[in-house]
């Protein structure tokens, strides 16, 4: 019996053994399989760093584009496209005035009542619907049908107390898209972004495209103006501020304009305003720099979409992108561990990361990070641990701040180039030696990115303080404006009629 219980002892101590041994092994394996993750971590936030040495030079390639872009036609990623706005609303402005907005994620309807003074301002009835995503490669005829009959229904809810019968109604169209402008109610598709792809449309006179269409269906609305988002934007931040003299959109996409002295405007010599000045469509989504911070996720997303090699800007810094940067570094690293077990095929799906996702989780401030955890059960991964669900909340803050650091460099460069950076810009037509005093400066900023991302918001101000320094960032007041393009671009329309 005694040689039978050594036995069974031995035998039990080998067995206790071999588990130590498999148990430490599946630690050593899970460690270095984590350590992996550490690693692509660490190597993803150092790819993504912007120092605010970096930054400037950023801030002065974009300043040296916009000069370039001014100067001649296809001198520059940026298009620095004419607008035909000079006369911006100056609060004498009276009527009853419309406003369809056609963006990258939804489309808006609104009516605005002036009354002849700045604070007698009337937005009624806004509409917000989403952008059925058939329309985006649909054809021309299809989409401008929607729009008008979405503009008849709305029209059809006044009743008669808004319009008598035969009176026309005076529409500005807020076209989130290049256009090369003839005139401000007329110009034709440059291309298209934001996902749509309508092919057919590029050429097109748009504003001819939507008055056909309303044409059509027997409505008695003009089409008086034609006007991209952040020139609307631009408007409507003039009228209440009359120190508004940049705007940018941060929402699906990402664009600029700004006011621009048309003695500088070389590419249209001769041009005269009664201003002395025009709204410039920079396009900024196009504008590249060597500075600028890209990694190989950058570089498969851009080969990976619609229009590789193209719109490099706003893929770093606009929300139709930003979620599936964070599912690319995601991606990668399931590939080299299985720190999400097989549910992870889920990220090998294109944008099935949204930035509404991507802020949510970044803001998640419950000590679980509850909410981390519920956006990864939707997407079919449940009991993530804790651990797994810190590092997603990093490679959230890693993506947003590069966003926002970037985005306040692209404000910086616009500053710079009119003299308002403290440092006396780039000044086509004026002795470089020439100084101005620093005067107030008004950043207007819209588009749901901005208004809704507390961390990409907080990002970006803070970096335009880094970058303008204390002393020049205090003349410099950033704006958040709430569908200030529609609104705008109704200005706009009232502005141009009664001038």
């Amino acid at each position: 019996m005694g040689k039978v219980a050594v036995a069974f002892a031995s035998a039990a101590v080998v067995a206790a053994c071999s588990v130590a041994a498999v148990m430490v092994r599946r630690r050593v394996k899970s460690r270095r399989k984590w350590r992996t993750v550490v690693e692509i971590l660490k190597e993803f936030e150092e790819g993504c760093d912007a120092p605010v040495g970096r930054l400037r030079q950023v801030v002065d390639a974009m300043a040296v584009e916009m000069h370039a872009g001014l100067a001649s036609e296809g001198g520059s990623k940026l298009k620095m496209l004419l607008t035909y706005v000079h006369d911006l609303p100056n609060g004498t402005e009276k009527g009853t005035y419309y406003a369809l907005h056609l963006g990258g994620t939804y489309f808006r309807i609104l009516r605005v009542h002036l009354g002849g003074e700045r604070s007698y301002l009337d937005v009624q009835d806004v509409e917000r619907h989403p952008i059925p995503s058939h329309l985006m490669n649909s054809t021309s005829e299809v989409l401008f049908n929607f729009l008008a009959s979405s503009l008849e229904r709305f029209i059809q809810k006044e009743g008669n107390e808004s319009n008598s019968q035969g009176v026309i109604r005076e529409l500005a169209f807020t076209f989130s898209f290049p256009v090369k402008h003839t005139c401000i109610s007329s110009g034709v598709l440059i291309k298209w972004t934001k996902g749509f792809e309508i092919s057919e449309m590029v050429g097109k006179d748009i504003a001819e495209c939507l008055q056909g269409a309303l044409n059509r269906r027997g409505l008695d609305i003009h089409v008086a103006a034609l006007v991209n988002d952040t020139v609307g934007a631009l408007s409507l931040g003039y009228y209440h501020d009359p120190d508004t003299v940049v705007t940018v959109v941060f929402g699906t996409g990402s664009n600029a304009c700004y006011l621009e002295r048309t003695d500088a405007i070389i590419k249209c010599q001769g041009l005269l305003t009664t201003s002395g000045s025009m709204v410039v469509n920079m396009e900024w989504g196009n504008f590249w720099s060597s500075h600028l911070p890209r990694t190989a996720y950058d570089i498969d997303l851009d080969a990976e979409s619609s229009n590789p090699n193209d719109m490099g800007f706003e893929k770093m810094i606009a929300g139709l992108y930003l979620g599936d940067i964070v599912r690319r570094v995601i991606l990668r690293m399931s590939q080299e561990s299985d720190i999400f077990g097989p549910s992870s095929s889920v990220f090998s799906q294109p944008y099935v990361l949204r930035t509404n996702s991507v802020s949510a989780m970044h803001e998640d401030d419950t000590p679980e990070l509850q909410e981390v955890a519920r956006i990864l059960r939707d997407l079919g991964l449940s009991d993530v641990p804790l651990k797994v669900r810190k590092l997603m909340v990093k490679i959230c803050d890693v993506v947003t701040r590069r966003a926002g650091r970037l985005a306040a460099a692209g404000i910086a460069g616009i500053l710079k180039k009119i003299g308002r950076d403290g440092g006396g810009g780039i000044t086509s037509g004026r002795s470089r030696g020439e100084m101005q005093m620093q005067r107030r400066t008004v950043v207007g900023v819209e588009g749901g990115l901005y208004m809704n991302y507390t961390m990409f918001r907080e990002y970006m101000e803070e970096a335009l303080v880094e970058i303008l320094g204390e002393e020049v960032s205090q003349y410099v007041v950033v704006k958040a404006m709430e569908d200030g393009s529609s609104i705008g671009s109704a200005l706009l329309v009232a502005s141009s009629l009664q001038s």
